[in-house]
């Protein structure tokens, strides 16, 4: 067998195996809305069944008026027949109206469900699988089909009509000659095979752009958004964006065309065999009934069984086809829905302690990052004792947010362990834990929502996050001064996305998001590089805040300033992954090395 072949083969073998994603998709349909699925269904049964019943009518109105025209009278139930086949084109009319009513609720409720599935999953899985690239176009393919698999929903729905039609039909073409029923199929299935083909080609390819399709939409958000608009008129670089999007749209657009002729000169030879097997049916039963074996009505019931049974039989090879080639695609869905987070509570898991008692211990913790070979931390030890204000410094990749990843139990050290209250982080109910950690970190959220929605959801979730709670939490973080400036308070739409939102400078959004962290009124208070986008004087208000706030709570400070970090009652040095020295201020000054050095730079530019 050649490698031509055996690619073909291939191909079909994992066509038919994505069809093993039927089932879990028809389960979700179904709980998507029991009612309108056998609404839907019921519609298709009497739908397909039409066909057949209007040919009988047929036939017995037109073997009447032959035998009519032979001299004899017309039945007494004449006038029935004909009132019954307008009654039964009538119905048909009313069930084509009724399957486009159950199709249309059906793919609001599939889409809905769907992607509220799709969030809830997402939000459940480990923080890795978003810094994998392979993840993300995993994720943006499941996105899409949560939306645009809906037309695979429809095809299957109407699978199950063609089959009942082609059966039904079939019966009749069976009667008159098993022969031309074989002959009829046959010729339909060389088209089939070739479409199925080209359209596993066409997922293939499709897997294939991914990555520069999503280059392409990063390069449309980029050449057009608010963000990015000052350097693209500073820089001049429209033209580089632009030429760079021409080239993977024209790449990406040729390839698409060499498929489509493909299929275009394969699709158009076989459909002409399809077409060449129904009229030399059509011919033969005409022979028959000029040569009087066949009556007029039977003449009109021959002719409707084999059109319908040769359209059936071709529409459901197309239908099978798509809904092969689209299971393909909804391979993506049903894998993205069987990832599973490895960061997750224990069965019987604790409830985080109150209050905490003893506070945090890190024990040679060691951690790096999936699919990396080198620890970001190295045998890592640090006690966080109850009402403790601790501050973390060292240069940019030290280590100091992934410390804060895994004291929030984001990820799981690679090595050691970290205790709570004398027991492992692992041992606690994870979203326990998260409801008495209250965490901003420097790339925080701008949420396109009011300014009350951008604090409340720090609390939105347990449903603690009133009015009242809301205002004072804006007060400790300065936002209320903010806030009491746009027009429309705490009801205001903030960002630029939707209609009559007002954006906020970059040290006004983060006076939001502090907000945000006291809302929680959490035992440990996590804050990464907090004031970063405010001005000297905003930065000196929020901190002598900070001080008060954090009374009695357990505090992490992450901060390059080190007039900020001076306030901490213990300072940790961080270099490559370890701790270098420990104390306060003056105790580190004294010493006279790492940190000492650090602060008398950034002093030294200040003189």
């Amino acid at each position: 067998m050649n490698v031509r072949n055996r690619t073909f083969w291939s191909n079909w073998r994992e066509r038919l195996q994505a069809l093993r994603n039927v089932p879990p998709l028809a389960r979700i349909v179904w709980q998507c809305g029991p009612p309108v699925v056998s609404g839907g269904l019921a519609c298709r049964i009497l739908s397909a069944l039409l066909p057949l019943a209007m040919l009988a009518v047929s036939k017995f109105i037109l073997d009447a008026v032959q035998r009519h025209f032979s001299g004899s009278p017309l039945p007494l139930y004449f006038w029935w027949l004909v009132g019954g086949e307008f009654g039964l084109a009538a119905l048909g009319a009313i069930l084509a109206r009724g399957i486009g009513y159950f199709d249309a609720l059906l793919a609001d409720r599939f889409t809905r469900h769907v992607s509220i599935e799709v969030m809830k999953h997402a939000s459940k899985l480990d923080l890795a699988a978003y810094e994998d690239p392979k993840f993300y176009d995993v994720l943006e393919r499941a996105r899409v089909q949560a939306t645009d698999r809906i037309s695979m929903i429809q095809a299957i729905g109407q699978a199950f009509q063609q089959v009942i039609s082609a059966i039904s039909l079939s019966a009749g073409v069976l009667w008159f000659s098993p022969w031309l029923l074989a002959v009829l199929v046959l010729a339909v299935l060389p088209a089939f095979l070739a479409e199925s083909h080209f359209a596993f080609l066409g997922y293939a390819q499709n897997i294939r752009q991914t990555p520069a399709k999503r280059q392409l939409d990063y390069l449309r958000v980029l050449g057009a958004s608010k963000e990015s608009a000052k350097e693209l008129k500073l820089f001049g670089l429209t033209d580089y964006l632009s030429g760079e999007y021409t080239r993977l749209a024209n790449q990406i657009y040729e390839e698409n065309v060499r498929l489509a002729r493909r299929r275009l000169g394969a699709g158009t030879v076989l459909a002409l065999l399809s077409t060449a097997a129904y009229y030399g049916a059509y011919a033969y039963v005409i022979y028959r009934t000029v040569t009087g074996a066949l009556s007029w009505g039977s003449l009109q019931f021959l002719a409707g069984a084999i059109a319908g049974t040769s359209s059936n039989i071709q529409s459901l090879f197309a239908t099978f086809s798509s809904i092969a080639d689209q299971s393909l695609f909804l391979t993506d869905l049903v894998e993205f829905f069987k990832v599973g987070p490895t960061v997750v509570s224990k069965p019987n898991a604790l409830p985080a302690p109150r209050p905490i008692q003893h506070g945090f211990v890190f024990e040679q913790v060691s951690f790096r990052y999936p699919g990396t070979g080198r620890n970001v931390l190295e045998g890592l030890d640090l006690r966080l004792e109850p009402g403790e204000r601790i501050a973390l410094i060292g240069e940019n990749g030290e280590g100091k947010t992934t410390l804060v990843k895994l004291l929030t139990r984001l990820y799981d050290p690679t090595e050691g362990r970290i205790l709570l209250d004398g027991r492992d982080l692992r041992d606690y109910s994870l979203e326990d834990l998260h409801s008495q950690i209250g965490v901003i970190f420097q790339d925080f959220m701008r949420y396109e929502m009011s300014a009350w929605q951008n604090i409340a959801v720090g609390r939105i979730g347990d449903g603690q996050a009133d009015d009242g709670a809301v205002e004072m939490a804006a007060q400790k973080s300065q936002a209320d001064r903010v806030i009491e400036r746009l027009p429309l308070g705490y009801r205001q739409q903030l960002g630029r996305r939707f209609e009559g939102g007002v954006d906020l400078s970059g040290g006004e959004w983060q006076k939001i998001a502090l907000a945000r962290a006291y809302l929680r009124d959490a035992q440990l208070l996590v804050l990464d590089e907090p004031t970063a986008a405010l001005d000297a004087r905003s930065e000196y208000d929020v901190f002598q805040r900070f001080a008060e706030l954090t009374e009695g709570k357990m505090s992490l400070l992450i901060s390059h300033r080190f007039s900020t970090v001076r306030m901490a009652e213990r300072i940790v040095v961080l270099e490559r992954g370890r701790i270098v020295e420990q104390g306060s201020h003056d105790q580190l000054m004294a010493l006279n090395r790492r940190y000492a050095g650090m602060f008398e730079l950034q002093a030294s530019s200040y003189r």
